[in-house]
Protein backbone atom coordinates (compact mmCIF):
# COMPACT_ATOMS: atom_id res chain seq x y z
CA UNK A 1 0.00 0.00 0.00
CA UNK A 2 3.38 2.14 0.61
CA UNK A 3 4.00 1.94 -2.73
CA UNK A 4 0.49 3.25 -4.27
CA UNK A 5 0.79 6.40 -1.99
CA UNK A 6 4.23 7.02 -3.19
CA UNK A 7 2.82 6.39 -6.67
CA UNK A 8 -0.40 8.62 -6.34
CA UNK A 9 1.46 11.52 -5.42
CA UNK A 10 3.92 11.41 -8.64
CA UNK A 11 1.00 10.54 -10.33
CA UNK A 12 2.83 6.77 -11.48
CA UNK A 13 0.48 4.47 -9.90
CA UNK A 14 -0.65 3.02 -13.19
CA UNK A 15 3.00 2.55 -13.96
CA UNK A 16 3.31 0.79 -10.54
CA UNK A 17 0.74 -1.73 -10.98
CA UNK A 18 1.73 -2.36 -14.58
CA UNK A 19 5.28 -3.38 -13.06
CA UNK A 20 3.70 -5.52 -10.29
CA UNK A 21 2.06 -7.54 -12.34
CA UNK A 22 4.53 -7.84 -14.67
CA UNK A 23 7.15 -8.94 -11.92
CA UNK A 24 4.76 -11.52 -11.06
CA UNK A 25 4.87 -12.83 -14.85
CA UNK A 26 8.55 -13.20 -14.43
CA UNK A 27 8.07 -15.29 -11.38
CA UNK A 28 5.23 -17.79 -13.14
CA UNK A 29 8.08 -18.42 -15.98
CA UNK A 30 8.91 -21.83 -14.52
CA UNK A 31 5.80 -22.98 -13.78
CA UNK A 32 4.10 -25.73 -15.67
CA UNK A 33 3.40 -25.19 -19.29
CA UNK A 34 0.11 -26.54 -21.19
CA UNK A 35 0.56 -28.67 -25.01
CA UNK A 36 -0.47 -25.03 -26.41
CA UNK A 37 3.55 -23.89 -25.61
CA UNK A 38 4.48 -26.76 -28.01
CA UNK A 39 1.61 -25.91 -30.56
CA UNK A 40 3.09 -22.07 -30.71
CA UNK A 41 6.27 -23.93 -31.18
CA UNK A 42 5.37 -25.57 -33.33
CA UNK A 43 3.70 -22.27 -35.50
CA UNK A 44 7.05 -20.75 -35.28
CA UNK A 45 8.61 -23.47 -36.99
CA UNK A 46 6.11 -23.73 -39.58
CA UNK A 47 6.16 -19.93 -40.29
CA UNK A 48 10.14 -19.97 -40.71
CA UNK A 49 11.17 -22.74 -42.41
CA UNK A 50 8.76 -23.64 -44.60
CA UNK A 51 6.89 -21.52 -47.59
CA UNK A 52 3.66 -19.52 -47.22
CA UNK A 53 2.30 -22.25 -49.64
CA UNK A 54 2.55 -24.87 -46.89
CA UNK A 55 1.58 -23.40 -43.94
CA UNK A 56 -1.93 -24.46 -43.76
CA UNK A 57 -0.83 -27.88 -45.41
CA UNK A 58 1.61 -29.13 -43.06
CA UNK A 59 0.73 -31.85 -40.53
CA UNK A 60 4.02 -33.26 -39.31
CA UNK A 61 2.83 -32.47 -36.02
CA UNK A 62 -1.04 -32.77 -34.53
CA UNK A 63 -1.29 -29.74 -33.53
CA UNK A 64 -1.49 -27.65 -36.84
CA UNK A 65 -1.32 -23.72 -37.66
CA UNK A 66 -4.98 -23.17 -37.19
CA UNK A 67 -5.34 -19.61 -36.55
CA UNK A 68 -6.24 -17.00 -39.25
CA UNK A 69 -3.22 -15.08 -40.99
CA UNK A 70 -2.27 -12.40 -39.62
CA UNK A 71 -1.03 -14.54 -36.50
CA UNK A 72 0.43 -17.01 -38.86
CA UNK A 73 2.55 -13.72 -39.78
CA UNK A 74 2.79 -12.75 -35.83
CA UNK A 75 4.92 -15.87 -35.40
CA UNK A 76 6.89 -15.43 -38.85
CA UNK A 77 8.16 -12.39 -37.03
CA UNK A 78 8.45 -13.84 -33.69
CA UNK A 79 10.55 -16.97 -35.27
CA UNK A 80 12.85 -14.18 -36.53
CA UNK A 81 14.03 -13.29 -32.69
CA UNK A 82 13.45 -17.07 -31.57
CA UNK A 83 16.44 -17.85 -34.00
CA UNK A 84 18.94 -15.69 -31.86
CA UNK A 85 17.98 -18.22 -29.04
CA UNK A 86 17.81 -21.61 -29.96
CA UNK A 87 17.29 -22.44 -33.74
CA UNK A 88 16.74 -26.22 -33.12
CA UNK A 89 13.29 -24.63 -31.67
CA UNK A 90 12.34 -23.62 -35.44
CA UNK A 91 13.12 -27.30 -36.91
CA UNK A 92 9.44 -28.60 -37.94
CA UNK A 93 10.58 -32.19 -37.32
CA UNK A 94 11.47 -31.83 -33.57
CA UNK A 95 8.43 -32.37 -32.04
CA UNK A 96 7.90 -31.62 -28.36
CA UNK A 97 11.15 -29.74 -28.49
CA UNK A 98 11.76 -27.87 -25.07
CA UNK A 99 14.88 -26.03 -24.13
CA UNK A 100 16.01 -23.74 -21.07
CA UNK A 101 16.24 -21.01 -24.16
CA UNK A 102 13.18 -21.77 -25.78
CA UNK A 103 11.24 -21.23 -22.48
CA UNK A 104 12.82 -18.37 -21.82
CA UNK A 105 11.84 -16.79 -25.47
CA UNK A 106 8.74 -18.10 -25.58
CA UNK A 107 7.52 -16.74 -21.68
CA UNK A 108 9.23 -13.38 -22.54
CA UNK A 109 7.31 -13.29 -25.83
CA UNK A 110 3.82 -13.45 -23.94
CA UNK A 111 5.20 -10.76 -21.59
CA UNK A 112 6.53 -8.56 -23.86
CA UNK A 113 2.92 -8.49 -26.04
CA UNK A 114 1.07 -7.65 -22.85
CA UNK A 115 2.78 -3.72 -23.56
CA UNK A 116 -0.39 -3.33 -25.88
CA UNK A 117 -2.45 -4.74 -23.07
CA UNK A 118 -1.09 -2.48 -20.56
CA UNK A 119 -1.81 0.68 -23.11
CA UNK A 120 -5.37 -1.04 -24.13
CA UNK A 121 -6.27 -0.73 -20.48
CA UNK A 122 -4.94 2.66 -19.74
CA UNK A 123 -7.02 3.95 -22.75
CA UNK A 124 -10.15 2.18 -21.07
CA UNK A 125 -9.72 3.87 -18.17
CA UNK A 126 -9.71 7.65 -19.47
CA UNK A 127 -13.77 6.72 -20.71
CA UNK A 128 -14.84 5.77 -17.52
CA UNK A 129 -17.12 7.89 -15.69
CA UNK A 130 -15.86 9.77 -12.75
CA UNK A 131 -18.61 10.79 -10.88
CA UNK A 132 -17.90 8.07 -8.12
CA UNK A 133 -14.54 9.26 -7.03
CA UNK A 134 -13.53 8.07 -3.58
CA UNK A 135 -11.10 10.28 -1.50
CA UNK A 136 -8.45 7.80 -1.60
CA UNK A 137 -6.29 6.66 -4.47
CA UNK A 138 -8.06 2.42 -4.32
CA UNK A 139 -11.55 4.07 -3.81
CA UNK A 140 -11.35 5.53 -7.66
CA UNK A 141 -13.18 3.56 -10.49
CA UNK A 142 -9.91 4.06 -12.71
CA UNK A 143 -7.85 2.49 -9.98
CA UNK A 144 -9.90 -0.25 -9.58
CA UNK A 145 -10.29 -0.91 -12.96
CA UNK A 146 -7.05 -0.95 -13.68
CA UNK A 147 -6.44 -3.48 -11.29
CA UNK A 148 -9.56 -5.67 -12.59
CA UNK A 149 -8.14 -6.30 -15.88
CA UNK A 150 -4.22 -5.57 -15.58
CA UNK A 151 -3.80 -8.37 -12.44
CA UNK A 152 -6.87 -10.80 -13.75
CA UNK A 153 -6.76 -13.84 -12.75
CA UNK A 154 -7.85 -15.46 -15.83
CA UNK A 155 -5.34 -13.81 -17.94
CA UNK A 156 -2.51 -14.52 -15.54
CA UNK A 157 -2.71 -18.32 -15.23
CA UNK A 158 -4.15 -18.79 -19.04
CA UNK A 159 -1.13 -16.77 -20.33
CA UNK A 160 1.75 -17.06 -18.28
CA UNK A 161 1.05 -20.55 -16.79
CA UNK A 162 -0.91 -22.83 -19.07
CA UNK A 163 0.52 -20.74 -22.18
CA UNK A 164 -1.21 -18.62 -24.81
CA UNK A 165 -0.91 -15.02 -25.83
CA UNK A 166 -4.89 -13.74 -25.16
CA UNK A 167 -3.11 -10.48 -23.47
CA UNK A 168 -2.13 -9.09 -26.87
CA UNK A 169 -5.22 -9.82 -28.49
CA UNK A 170 -7.73 -8.86 -25.91
CA UNK A 171 -5.32 -5.90 -25.97
CA UNK A 172 -6.62 -4.99 -29.70
CA UNK A 173 -10.43 -5.56 -28.55
CA UNK A 174 -10.11 -3.31 -25.44
CA UNK A 175 -8.07 -0.70 -27.60
CA UNK A 176 -10.93 -0.97 -30.31
CA UNK A 177 -13.47 -0.39 -27.20
CA UNK A 178 -11.68 2.23 -25.86
CA UNK A 179 -11.76 4.46 -29.61
CA UNK A 180 -15.35 3.73 -30.01
CA UNK A 181 -16.29 5.41 -26.23
CA UNK A 182 -13.89 7.96 -27.69
CA UNK A 183 -16.11 8.38 -30.83
CA UNK A 184 -12.88 7.36 -32.82
CA UNK A 185 -15.38 4.91 -34.78
CA UNK A 186 -13.02 4.50 -37.89
CA UNK A 187 -10.03 3.20 -35.61
CA UNK A 188 -12.09 1.04 -33.65
CA UNK A 189 -13.43 -0.80 -36.79
CA UNK A 190 -9.72 -0.99 -38.02
CA UNK A 191 -8.61 -2.35 -34.68
CA UNK A 192 -11.45 -4.85 -34.51
CA UNK A 193 -10.99 -6.07 -38.36
CA UNK A 194 -7.20 -7.17 -37.55
CA UNK A 195 -8.25 -8.96 -34.45
CA UNK A 196 -10.74 -10.76 -36.74
CA UNK A 197 -7.92 -11.98 -38.56
CA UNK A 198 -5.44 -12.80 -35.52
CA UNK A 199 -7.52 -15.35 -33.81
CA UNK A 200 -10.94 -15.82 -35.74
CA UNK A 201 -12.60 -16.63 -32.30
CA UNK A 202 -13.91 -12.69 -31.94
CA UNK A 203 -16.35 -13.30 -34.61
CA UNK A 204 -18.75 -13.92 -31.52
CA UNK A 205 -19.07 -10.56 -30.78
CA UNK A 206 -18.77 -8.90 -34.01
CA UNK A 207 -22.28 -8.24 -34.55
CA UNK A 208 -22.14 -5.94 -31.72
CA UNK A 209 -19.42 -4.08 -33.55
CA UNK A 210 -21.99 -4.04 -37.15
CA UNK A 211 -24.92 -3.22 -35.40
CA UNK A 212 -23.50 -0.03 -33.02
CA UNK A 213 -21.45 1.11 -35.94
CA UNK A 214 -24.20 1.17 -37.80
CA UNK A 215 -26.53 2.86 -35.74
CA UNK A 216 -24.11 5.30 -33.86
CA UNK A 217 -21.58 6.18 -36.77
CA UNK A 218 -23.44 5.88 -40.00
CA UNK A 219 -26.84 7.22 -39.11
CA UNK A 220 -25.15 11.06 -37.95
CA UNK A 221 -28.85 12.26 -35.15
CA UNK A 222 -31.78 10.80 -33.58
CA UNK A 223 -35.54 11.72 -32.81
CA UNK A 224 -35.73 13.55 -29.69
CA UNK A 225 -37.25 10.07 -28.89
CA UNK A 226 -34.31 8.59 -29.18
CA UNK A 227 -35.57 6.84 -32.42
CA UNK A 228 -33.86 6.84 -35.65
CA UNK A 229 -33.60 10.01 -38.20
CA UNK A 230 -33.60 7.92 -40.93
CA UNK A 231 -32.78 10.78 -43.27
CA UNK A 232 -29.63 10.97 -41.42
CA UNK A 233 -27.96 8.11 -43.31
CA UNK A 234 -24.24 8.62 -44.04
CA UNK A 235 -22.74 6.51 -47.45
CA UNK A 236 -19.73 8.13 -47.15
CA UNK A 237 -19.39 6.47 -44.18
CA UNK A 238 -20.55 3.29 -44.85
CA UNK A 239 -18.46 3.28 -47.63
CA UNK A 240 -15.86 4.08 -45.29
CA UNK A 241 -16.51 0.91 -42.85
CA UNK A 242 -16.44 -1.66 -45.88
CA UNK A 243 -13.48 -0.64 -47.16
CA UNK A 244 -11.72 -0.64 -44.17
CA UNK A 245 -12.91 -4.14 -43.49
CA UNK A 246 -11.97 -4.93 -47.38
CA UNK A 247 -8.39 -3.51 -47.15
CA UNK A 248 -7.70 -5.33 -43.86
CA UNK A 249 -9.19 -8.45 -45.11
CA UNK A 250 -7.75 -8.36 -48.27
CA UNK A 251 -4.15 -7.96 -46.63
CA UNK A 252 -4.69 -11.24 -44.30
CA UNK A 253 -6.50 -13.58 -46.94
CA UNK A 254 -5.02 -12.19 -50.53
CA UNK A 255 -2.01 -14.56 -50.70
CA UNK A 256 -4.36 -17.72 -50.03
CA UNK A 257 -6.77 -16.26 -52.63
CA UNK A 258 -3.69 -15.66 -55.01
CA UNK A 259 -2.63 -19.18 -53.94
CA UNK A 260 -6.04 -20.90 -54.58
CA UNK A 261 -5.82 -21.96 -50.66
CA UNK A 262 -8.94 -19.95 -48.97
CA UNK A 263 -10.92 -23.39 -48.82
CA UNK A 264 -7.74 -24.97 -47.03
CA UNK A 265 -7.11 -22.04 -44.69
CA UNK A 266 -11.18 -21.98 -43.74
CA UNK A 267 -11.09 -25.75 -42.97
CA UNK A 268 -8.18 -24.98 -40.63
CA UNK A 269 -10.20 -22.55 -39.19
CA UNK A 270 -13.29 -24.16 -38.66
CA UNK A 271 -12.88 -27.60 -37.83
CA UNK A 272 -16.63 -28.78 -37.31
CA UNK A 273 -15.14 -32.57 -37.38
CA UNK A 274 -14.49 -31.59 -33.41
CA UNK A 275 -16.94 -33.06 -31.22
CA UNK A 276 -19.32 -30.88 -29.35
CA UNK A 277 -17.39 -30.30 -26.25
CA UNK A 278 -13.75 -29.39 -25.64
CA UNK A 279 -11.91 -32.10 -23.95
CA UNK A 280 -12.58 -30.44 -20.97
CA UNK A 281 -15.97 -29.46 -20.49
CA UNK A 282 -16.53 -25.72 -20.82
CA UNK A 283 -19.31 -24.74 -18.03
CA UNK A 284 -22.18 -23.59 -20.72
CA UNK A 285 -25.75 -24.67 -21.30
CA UNK A 286 -24.13 -28.12 -23.39
CA UNK A 287 -22.30 -28.97 -19.64
CA UNK A 288 -25.53 -28.96 -18.74
CA UNK A 289 -27.32 -31.00 -21.62
CA UNK A 290 -24.61 -33.26 -21.45
CA UNK A 291 -24.98 -33.85 -17.56
CA UNK A 292 -28.47 -34.45 -17.76
CA UNK A 293 -27.90 -37.15 -20.80
CA UNK A 294 -25.47 -38.96 -18.48
CA UNK A 295 -27.81 -38.91 -15.33
CA UNK A 296 -30.73 -40.23 -17.82
CA UNK A 297 -28.74 -42.60 -19.04
CA UNK A 298 -27.21 -43.93 -15.31
CA UNK A 299 -31.13 -44.07 -14.54
CA UNK A 300 -32.33 -45.86 -17.91
CA UNK A 301 -29.26 -48.34 -17.06
CA UNK A 302 -30.66 -49.34 -13.64
CA UNK A 303 -34.31 -49.69 -14.53
CA UNK A 304 -33.01 -51.62 -17.31
CA UNK A 305 -34.93 -48.98 -20.23
CA UNK A 306 -31.84 -49.12 -21.87
CA UNK A 307 -29.66 -51.47 -23.48
CA UNK A 308 -25.94 -51.61 -22.81
CA UNK A 309 -24.97 -52.86 -26.09
CA UNK A 310 -26.35 -49.61 -27.51
CA UNK A 311 -24.86 -47.70 -25.63
CA UNK A 312 -22.95 -44.99 -27.43
CA UNK A 313 -18.77 -46.04 -27.01
CA UNK A 314 -17.56 -42.26 -27.54
CA UNK A 315 -18.31 -40.95 -24.09
CA UNK A 316 -19.05 -36.88 -22.88
CA UNK A 317 -16.48 -37.83 -20.18
CA UNK A 318 -13.84 -39.82 -21.94
CA UNK A 319 -11.51 -36.82 -22.91
CA UNK A 320 -12.66 -37.05 -26.55
CA UNK A 321 -13.27 -34.52 -28.89
CA UNK A 322 -14.68 -36.39 -31.38
CA UNK A 323 -17.72 -36.44 -32.63
CA UNK A 324 -20.68 -38.87 -30.70
CA UNK A 325 -24.18 -39.56 -30.09
CA UNK A 326 -26.43 -38.73 -26.79
CA UNK A 327 -27.43 -41.81 -25.22
CA UNK A 328 -30.85 -40.20 -24.13
CA UNK A 329 -31.06 -37.05 -25.20
CA UNK A 330 -31.32 -36.05 -28.87
CA UNK A 331 -27.71 -35.32 -30.44
CA UNK A 332 -26.40 -31.61 -30.99
CA UNK A 333 -24.40 -31.00 -34.76
CA UNK A 334 -23.17 -27.90 -35.35
CA UNK A 335 -26.28 -26.18 -37.12
CA UNK A 336 -28.50 -26.88 -33.92
CA UNK A 337 -25.86 -24.70 -32.06
CA UNK A 338 -25.36 -22.35 -34.56
CA UNK A 339 -29.11 -22.23 -34.41
CA UNK A 340 -29.03 -21.58 -30.99
CA UNK A 341 -26.51 -18.82 -30.52
CA UNK A 342 -28.29 -16.72 -33.21
CA UNK A 343 -31.16 -17.22 -31.14
CA UNK A 344 -29.35 -16.72 -28.01
CA UNK A 345 -27.81 -13.18 -29.27
CA UNK A 346 -30.80 -11.16 -31.26
CA UNK A 347 -32.31 -9.69 -28.09
CA UNK A 348 -29.29 -8.21 -27.53
CA UNK A 349 -28.79 -6.60 -30.93
CA UNK A 350 -32.44 -5.71 -31.14
CA UNK A 351 -31.88 -3.60 -27.81
CA UNK A 352 -29.01 -1.95 -29.24
CA UNK A 353 -30.45 -1.05 -32.23
CA UNK A 354 -34.05 0.02 -30.92
CA UNK A 355 -33.05 1.13 -27.66
CA UNK A 356 -29.48 2.73 -27.82
CA UNK A 357 -28.08 3.14 -24.60
CA UNK A 358 -24.24 4.68 -26.35
CA UNK A 359 -21.04 3.14 -25.79
CA UNK A 360 -22.19 1.19 -22.12
CA UNK A 361 -24.91 0.18 -23.85
CA UNK A 362 -22.74 -1.16 -26.77
CA UNK A 363 -20.60 -2.66 -24.40
CA UNK A 364 -23.30 -4.75 -22.53
CA UNK A 365 -24.99 -5.99 -25.84
CA UNK A 366 -20.64 -7.51 -26.59
CA UNK A 367 -20.79 -9.30 -23.40
CA UNK A 368 -23.72 -10.66 -24.25
CA UNK A 369 -22.38 -12.08 -27.47
CA UNK A 370 -19.74 -13.11 -25.68
CA UNK A 371 -21.55 -14.76 -23.02
CA UNK A 372 -24.37 -16.09 -25.40
CA UNK A 373 -22.01 -17.53 -28.16
CA UNK A 374 -19.79 -19.18 -24.97
CA UNK A 375 -23.42 -21.06 -23.94
CA UNK A 376 -24.39 -22.15 -27.12
CA UNK A 377 -20.90 -22.67 -28.98
CA UNK A 378 -19.72 -25.71 -30.47
CA UNK A 379 -16.76 -26.92 -29.11
CA UNK A 380 -16.42 -24.16 -26.96
CA UNK A 381 -13.03 -23.92 -25.24
CA UNK A 382 -13.24 -23.12 -21.34
CA UNK A 383 -10.82 -20.20 -21.80
CA UNK A 384 -13.43 -18.38 -24.08
CA UNK A 385 -15.01 -17.05 -20.62
CA UNK A 386 -12.59 -14.71 -20.20
CA UNK A 387 -14.05 -12.93 -23.74
CA UNK A 388 -17.44 -11.82 -21.39
CA UNK A 389 -15.05 -11.45 -18.33
CA UNK A 390 -12.71 -8.56 -19.63
CA UNK A 391 -14.96 -5.96 -20.84
CA UNK A 392 -17.66 -6.38 -18.53
CA UNK A 393 -15.33 -5.52 -16.16
CA UNK A 394 -15.54 -1.64 -17.73
CA UNK A 395 -19.38 -1.82 -16.86
CA UNK A 396 -18.38 -3.26 -13.31
CA UNK A 397 -16.80 -0.12 -11.91
CA UNK A 398 -19.79 1.95 -13.78
CA UNK A 399 -23.37 0.27 -12.04
CA UNK A 400 -23.92 -1.62 -9.18
CA UNK A 401 -26.32 -3.96 -10.85
CA UNK A 402 -23.46 -4.43 -13.29
CA UNK A 403 -21.00 -5.34 -10.67
CA UNK A 404 -23.07 -7.87 -8.97
CA UNK A 405 -23.31 -9.63 -12.62
CA UNK A 406 -19.77 -9.06 -12.94
CA UNK A 407 -18.53 -10.78 -9.69
CA UNK A 408 -20.59 -13.57 -10.05
CA UNK A 409 -19.27 -13.92 -13.64
CA UNK A 410 -16.02 -13.55 -13.14
CA UNK A 411 -15.75 -15.40 -9.88
CA UNK A 412 -17.34 -19.03 -11.21
CA UNK A 413 -15.68 -17.94 -14.73
CA UNK A 414 -12.47 -18.06 -12.79
CA UNK A 415 -12.82 -20.95 -10.78
CA UNK A 416 -13.70 -22.97 -13.93
CA UNK A 417 -10.62 -22.73 -15.17
CA UNK A 418 -8.68 -24.39 -12.24
CA UNK A 419 -8.76 -27.75 -14.00
CA UNK A 420 -5.95 -26.52 -16.41
CA UNK A 421 -3.76 -26.15 -14.32
CA UNK A 422 -3.98 -30.34 -12.59
CA UNK A 423 -0.06 -30.21 -11.43
CA UNK A 424 0.30 -30.04 -7.88
CA UNK A 425 2.93 -27.43 -7.94
CA UNK A 426 0.41 -24.88 -9.14
CA UNK A 427 -2.33 -26.42 -6.97
CA UNK A 428 -1.20 -23.32 -3.93
CA UNK A 429 -0.47 -20.76 -6.71
CA UNK A 430 -3.87 -21.06 -8.37
CA UNK A 431 -5.92 -20.79 -4.89
CA UNK A 432 -3.68 -17.89 -4.00
CA UNK A 433 -3.85 -16.05 -6.89
CA UNK A 434 -7.74 -16.53 -7.26
CA UNK A 435 -8.56 -15.98 -3.82
CA UNK A 436 -6.37 -12.53 -3.42
CA UNK A 437 -8.26 -11.49 -6.64
CA UNK A 438 -11.41 -12.46 -6.13
CA UNK A 439 -10.88 -10.79 -2.20
CA UNK A 440 -10.35 -7.49 -4.16
CA UNK A 441 -13.14 -7.31 -6.54
CA UNK A 442 -15.01 -7.94 -4.02
CA UNK A 443 -14.14 -5.84 -1.42
CA UNK A 444 -13.73 -2.72 -3.79
CA UNK A 445 -16.31 -3.00 -5.46
CA UNK A 446 -18.68 -3.25 -2.28
CA UNK A 447 -16.29 -0.07 -1.15
CA UNK A 448 -17.36 2.03 -4.83
CA UNK A 449 -21.24 0.91 -4.54
CA UNK A 450 -21.27 1.18 -0.38
CA UNK A 451 -24.25 4.25 -0.20
CA UNK A 452 -26.28 1.46 -2.13
CA UNK A 453 -28.00 -2.13 -1.68
CA UNK A 454 -25.77 -4.77 -1.27
CA UNK A 455 -23.97 -6.61 -4.63
CA UNK A 456 -25.34 -10.52 -3.20
CA UNK A 457 -28.74 -11.60 -1.89
CA UNK A 458 -28.61 -14.84 0.01
CA UNK A 459 -28.53 -16.95 -2.80
CA UNK A 460 -25.73 -15.24 -4.72
CA UNK A 461 -23.56 -15.73 -1.31
CA UNK A 462 -24.60 -19.19 -0.71
CA UNK A 463 -23.81 -20.66 -4.18
CA UNK A 464 -20.14 -18.28 -4.44
CA UNK A 465 -19.36 -19.67 -1.22
CA UNK A 466 -19.93 -23.28 -2.20
CA UNK A 467 -16.97 -23.33 -4.57
CA UNK A 468 -15.04 -23.98 -1.46
CA UNK A 469 -15.99 -27.30 -0.47
CA UNK A 470 -16.12 -28.05 -4.12
CA UNK A 471 -12.84 -27.62 -4.29
CA UNK A 472 -11.55 -29.43 -1.02
CA UNK A 473 -14.11 -32.24 -2.50
CA UNK A 474 -11.81 -32.38 -5.98
CA UNK A 475 -8.58 -31.37 -5.07
CA UNK A 476 -8.54 -32.90 -1.41
CA UNK A 477 -10.78 -35.83 -1.09
CA UNK A 478 -11.51 -37.44 -4.33
CA UNK A 479 -8.19 -38.54 -5.07
CA UNK A 480 -8.10 -40.65 -1.82
CA UNK A 481 -11.42 -42.80 -2.64
CA UNK A 482 -12.03 -45.56 -4.66
CA UNK A 483 -13.89 -43.67 -7.16
CA UNK A 484 -10.49 -42.05 -8.71
CA UNK A 485 -10.34 -45.22 -10.62
CA UNK A 486 -13.84 -45.78 -11.86
CA UNK A 487 -14.61 -42.37 -12.15
CA UNK A 488 -11.99 -40.14 -12.92
CA UNK A 489 -14.20 -37.57 -14.90
CA UNK A 490 -16.29 -36.94 -11.71
CA UNK A 491 -14.14 -33.92 -10.48
CA UNK A 492 -14.28 -32.27 -14.04
CA UNK A 493 -17.89 -33.00 -14.63
CA UNK A 494 -19.12 -31.77 -11.10
CA UNK A 495 -16.81 -28.46 -11.59
CA UNK A 496 -17.75 -27.98 -14.81
CA UNK A 497 -22.09 -28.77 -14.29
CA UNK A 498 -21.02 -25.84 -11.07
CA UNK A 499 -19.95 -23.72 -13.02
CA UNK A 500 -22.56 -23.88 -15.60
CA UNK A 501 -25.10 -23.05 -13.01
CA UNK A 502 -23.37 -20.07 -12.19
CA UNK A 503 -22.17 -18.45 -15.77
CA UNK A 504 -26.15 -19.43 -16.49
CA UNK A 505 -27.33 -17.36 -14.04
CA UNK A 506 -25.09 -14.31 -14.88
CA UNK A 507 -26.03 -14.44 -18.78
CA UNK A 508 -29.69 -14.84 -17.87
CA UNK A 509 -29.40 -11.31 -15.00
CA UNK A 510 -27.41 -9.11 -17.28
CA UNK A 511 -30.04 -10.29 -20.40
CA UNK A 512 -33.12 -9.36 -18.18
CA UNK A 513 -30.89 -5.76 -17.34
CA UNK A 514 -30.45 -5.13 -20.84
CA UNK A 515 -34.17 -5.46 -21.58
CA UNK A 516 -35.94 -3.97 -18.95
CA UNK A 517 -33.47 -0.58 -18.75
CA UNK A 518 -34.82 2.01 -20.84
CA UNK A 519 -32.93 3.69 -23.80
CA UNK A 520 -31.29 6.77 -23.53
CA UNK A 521 -32.42 9.34 -25.79
CA UNK A 522 -29.95 11.47 -27.77
CA UNK A 523 -30.62 14.18 -30.44
CA UNK A 524 -27.29 14.29 -32.06
CA UNK A 525 -24.72 12.07 -32.15
CA UNK A 526 -21.24 12.91 -33.10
Amino acid sequence: MAAFTIAAGTGNWFSALALGVTLLKCLLIPTYHSTDFEVHRNWLAITHSLPISQWYYEATSEWTLDYPPFFAWFEYILSHVAKYFDQEMLNVRNLNYSSSRTLLFQRFSVIFMDVLFVYAVHECCKCIDGKKVGKELTEKPKFILSVLLLWNFGLLIVDHIHFQYNGFLFGLMLLSIARLFQKRHMEGAFLFAVLLHFKHIYLYVAPAYGVYLLRSYCFTSNKPDGSIRWNSFSFVRVISLGLVVFLVSALSLGPFLALNQLPQVFSRLFPFKRGLCHAYWAPNFWALYNALDKVLSVIGLKLKFLDPNNIPKASMTSGLVQQFQHTVLPSVTPLATLICTLIAILPSIFCLWFKPQGPRGFLRCLTLCALSSFMFGWHVHEKAILLAILPMSLLSVQKAGDASIFLILTTTGHYSLFPLLFTAPELPIKILLMLLFTMYSISSLKTLFRKEKPLFNWMETFYLLGLGPLEVCCEFVFPFTSWKVKYPFLPLLLTSVYCAVGITYAWFKLYVSVLIDPPVGKTKKQ
